[in-house]
């Protein structure tokens, strides 16, 4: 495994991005992968089938801008679409993906598309600047072609390039930004705010 101090930072701030989403139960069992983007536009990389709660140095790679691995380990099955992202969003730095119970449940009967509105909380995402406000969440169905998928996704990106997450249709989330930090902090409002939405129809 190529081994630098940018990766270990990299790799160490995954694993414990892995210990606090395992301990809020949004990735259950050996669900989810992460990635942060090395300034050489390599990735750090969560490897497949590891429950992240346990994460290790050794469960995360490096793969090229491709993502293509440096060694036999085999990268997460999403990488593709960890590499659209990165591709479509230059300032994006970090990716997670979590299969949370709300936007799993949320992503089967909410298609096309989330639409969260009149919440302060919106005002965590970039641009928003009052409650008074309206996003949506798109939703993709699910498709294990993931060349296939991270296609759809970037044809529909080329039409709405103010997305800052979707949701794969009983699957979970993906959600990005400049850093981890801030992608974390996203996860959580979105975490919230699918919370509101499904009380909302449970109680309409």
């Amino acid at each position: 495994m190529r081994m630098d101090r940018q990766f270990e930072i990299a790799a160490t701030q995954l694993i414990d991005t892995g210990k606090q989403l395992s301990a809020k139960g949004l990735v259950p069992a050996t669900s989810g992968n992460f990635s942060i983007k090395l300034p050489s536009h390599d990735l750090a990389i969560t490897i497949s089938d590891v429950d992240k709660g346990n994460f290790q140095m050794q469960d995360i790679m490096r793969t090229d801008r491709n993502g293509e691995s440096y060694d036999q380990r085999i990268p997460s099955t999403e990488t593709l679409l960890h590499i659209q992202i990165y591709n479509r969003f230059p300032d994006a730095n970090a990716v997670l993906h979590v299969h949370s119970l709300n936007s799993t449940v949320l992503s089967q009967i909410s298609m096309p598309h989330i639409t969260l509105e009149n919440y302060e909380l919106l005002k965590v995402f970039p641009g928003i600047k009052t409650h008074d406000t309206q996003i949506n969440v798109p939703v993709f169905e699910n498709n294990q072609w993931m060349a296939s998928l991270a296609k759809l996704v970037d044809e529909y990106m080329d039409k709405d390039t103010g997305i800052f997450a979707y949701l794969i249709a009983g699957h979970g989330l993906y959600i990005w930004d400049h850093t981890i930090q801030h992608t974390l902090i996203q996860i959580e409002t979105l975490e919230d705010l699918f919370s509101c939405e499904l009380l909302k129809m449970r109680t309409a």
